[in-house]
């Protein structure tokens, strides 16, 4: 007979297996964001993790379903932060969560550089996370273009705002702050400056 999932009693070998599975994908992570995802063997990532290179691909077949496991990862925490367990926010709340993502970016240089590496490396049409790249700019955009949209109905944004102008306005100043804080994080404060451009947008687009 069956039952549900909760009620059944992990055996080591699959708490062993889940642990030997995050730790390659927090390996693989950080490798990827040193030196990209064609920079990267199967090797480094299992000797790294303490595996060996069979051993790895146990847990995942292949080069590209690595990188994939990263990618969800990255989005499963991403996604839970900007929602905190409830509905995506919206109107000017999309923009506080975005400010606070930021801000909790700004912790974790190793995920921001997986990113800006990967996304710079997957324009080319053959890379395994080019569909990943588009996927996340695209939701990002229906996200945010919702949250004006909405934002608007409620009265919070000015009726003559323009959503798309101000969606690619915030994905572009996120990305460029990336770029130039991973590459002069000494001087460039990137959830302050991301902050100021928030308040900018207020200032320019609240409705009065």
């Amino acid at each position: 007979m069956s039952f549900p999932p909760r009620y059944r009693a992990r055996s080591r070998v699959d708490v062993s297996g889940e642990e030997s599975r995050a730790k390659a994908v927090a390996v693989a992570t950080e490798l990827f964001a040193l030196t990209g995802y064609r920079g990267t063997s199967v090797a480094a990532v299992a000797a790294k993790t303490g595996l060996s290179q069979s051993g790895l691909l146990h847990h995942f077949p292949s080069k590209a379903a690595l990188l994939a496991a990263v990618l969800e990862e990255r989005d499963r925490q991403d996604g839970a932060f900007l929602a905190g367990g409830t509905a995506p926010p919206l109107g000017w709340a999309a923009f506080d969560a975005l400010t606070a993502l930021v801000a909790r970016n700004s912790t974790r240089p190793e995920l921001v550089g997986l990113f800006v590496r990967l996304a710079a490396e997957a324009t080319d049409p053959a890379h395994p996370a080019h569909a990943w790249v588009q996927q996340h700019y695209a939701g990002i955009r229906t996200w945010l273009g919702e949250a004006v949209r909405t934002g608007v109905e409620r009265g919070e944004f000015a009726a003559d705002a323009p959503v798309g102008s101000i969606v690619r306005t915030t994905v572009a100043v996120i990305d460029g702050l990336q770029q130039q804080w991973l590459l002069q994080p000494e001087e460039v404060a990137m959830a302050r400056e991301f902050e100021i451009f928030v308040s900018t947008l207020r200032a320019r687009w609240r409705c009065s």
